[in-house]
């Protein structure tokens, strides 16, 4: 779990989860089901999340080895804990470093921005490997190898030989 001033992110690690069931409740009340494996072994998760959230803005994604739940905050503040209860989370929980962002790193980050919505599959993002010919049987006779370098050692050879730019 991991949390922004309005969002909280919730990720469930469950690899080829079948018959998927997520609710969300205005008051904060998550719950979450699926089976899983050749023995269809159940999994059911619930918690109280700390304060109300927005249940029509929030969504999720579910993929062959995770869930992800983007719950919207019914308040843009941040939480001073994630679950209601007090005390040692479950031992179950654990931040998602992925997503963390510290209160005061998105305070200061102004070029911060949410691209969820984006579908980037719809941008010509192409590149310049669009541009290149890589035909490298055209290459000198003894390129053929390539030297491994120890850590710390320069690519004197490479550099020379007008390799690297």
């Amino acid at each position: 779990m991991a949390q922004k001033s309005d969002k909280v992110f919730i990720t469930i690690e469950l690899p080829d989860a079948k018959d998927v069931k997520l609710s969300l409740q205005p008051d904060g009340h998550f719950h979450f089901s699926a089976i899983t494996g050749a023995d269809n072994v159940a999994f059911e998760i619930e918690l109280e999340l700390f304060d109300k959230v927005n249940v029509d803005e929030s969504k999720a994604a579910i993929g062959s080895r995770t869930v992800c739940y983007l719950v919207k905050k019914a308040e843009k503040k941040w939480w001073s804990r994630l679950l209601k209860q007090e005390g040692k989370p479950p031992v179950f929980l654990k931040v998602d470093w992925d997503k963390w962002v510290d209160e005061d790193d998105e305070k200061e980050n102004r070029y911060d921005m949410d691209f969820g919505d984006m579908d980037f599959s719809k941008l010509n993002m192409s590149g310049v490997e669009d541009d290149l010919d890589l035909d490298l049987d055209d290459e000198k006779d003894g390129d053929d190898e390539m030297e491994e370098l120890k850590a710390g050692e320069a690519p004197v050879a490479a550099a020379e030989s007008g390799v690297l730019a």
